[in-house]
């Protein structure tokens, strides 16, 4: 598979992957939301940055607002019936199952675009408490060791904004080998994130959140400055 040519793509009839192309060189980022259909806030918080024409200023930027149509349509985890996307990396082109023959287009993308960060939003019904495993909600999850570095300068600045009750992000190392996450930094090497905001906070909130996270990410990284 060769690199995108800027402008809107479909995998499939209702998937849509929105490639811009800055006039400045740099690096690539990708970020994606819904690839878990009950979690909506990552998914709105890119619909309003596209709808609000975002663009990078040096580089590339790639955005993927629903990674998983069906299921979000169906608000679930998984499309009715269907396997769950983010367990089905890194896929299978002659496979019967729809997931795992969108896991191998995608990873096939992602190969060939090679990005340098790519970030999945989710979310998570339970905040994060390190004496609870799993928990995951106000968390950047990531599956290296040591940290990336932009895993604690990004948590920084969001602390440093959202202040109120239960609001404060933590960093966890969680690898899940069979994530599409994981899978994709063992294949390219790129930082590889999961951010995930806390079910338990009102919708509007969280897609603040999220937004906040990928404006920071895409800032650190030299894509996109943080808006004025």
């Amino acid at each position: 598979m060769t690199r995108l040519t800027p402008g809107i793509h479909h995998f499939t009839p209702t998937l849509s992957i929105h490639v811009f192309d800055a006039p400045q060189p740099g690096p690539t980022a990708l970020i994606q939301a819904g690839i878990h259909g009950d979690e909506v806030a990552g998914v709105h918080a890119l619909q309003e940055l596209l709808e609000e024409d975002i663009r990078p200023a040096r580089g590339r930027l790639i955005v993927i607002p629903i990674m998983n149509p069906p299921a979000y349509r169906a608000r679930q985890r998984s499309a009715p019936g269907g396997l769950d996307l983010n367990r089905c990396f890194p896929g299978d082109a002659a496979d019967p199952a729809r997931e795992r023959r969108l896991a191998r287009r995608f990873m096939d993308l992602v190969l060939a675009e090679r990005p340098a960060l790519m970030a999945t939003l989710h979310e998570s019904h339970k905040r994060y408490d390190p004496a609870v495993t799993p928990s995951f909600g106000q968390t950047l999850v990531y599956g290296v060791d040591p940290v990336p570095e932009i895993v604690p300068r990004t948590l920084a600045r969001l602390n440093a904004r959202f202040t109120g009750d239960n609001e404060r992000w933590d960093p966890q190392y969680y690898p899940v080998s069979t994530s599409s996450t994981e899978v994709i930094v063992a294949a390219t090497g790129c930082v590889g994130l999961c951010v995930e905001t806390w079910m338990g906070f009102p919708e509007a909130r969280r897609v603040e959140m999220q937004r906040a996270v990928v404006e920071l990410l895409l800032a650190d990284i030299g894509v996109r400055p943080l808006p004025a």
